[in-house]
């Protein structure tokens, strides 16, 4: 007959144990920030918007690139980055592309008031 304890008669105390150290979690890239914050300038700056879309978008596709290889956060930041970079380019765009074509009609509507003399 055997004679030692089974594995199931044993109890574990929990008295002396320590809890597991803090586990701290990935930081968050910082190129995802800066796309973010530069989206939302380029959708609210005329004008300059649209240079600061593109620099949202340079910023957030940079910023998927570190994701996946240094395994940050900031995904979600680099998502919201990357579509107010894309609306803000694209309707100042928009407004910079009518604002010439008023300026070209508008320059070659002009009457030549000099040349009745």
């Amino acid at each position: 007959m055997d004679q030692r304890p089974s594995e199931t008669s044993y109890s574990y105390s929990t008295f002396n144990q320590f809890p597991p150290p803090p586990t701290t979690p990935p930081k968050t890239n910082g190129k995802s920030i800066a796309s973010l914050v530069l989206g939302i300038l380029s959708i609210v700056i005329p004008y300059v918007g649209f240079i600061l879309g593109i620099v949202a978008i340079v910023f957030a596709s940079l910023s998927f690139k570190e994701i996946k290889r240094k395994g940050e956060q900031g995904k979600g930041l680099s998502i919201a980055g990357l579509v107010c970079g894309i609306i803000g380019t694209a309707v100042y765009g928009v407004i910079i592309v009518l604002a010439i074509i008023a300026i070209v009609i508008f320059a070659a509507a002009t009457p030549d008031i000099y040349g009745t003399f």
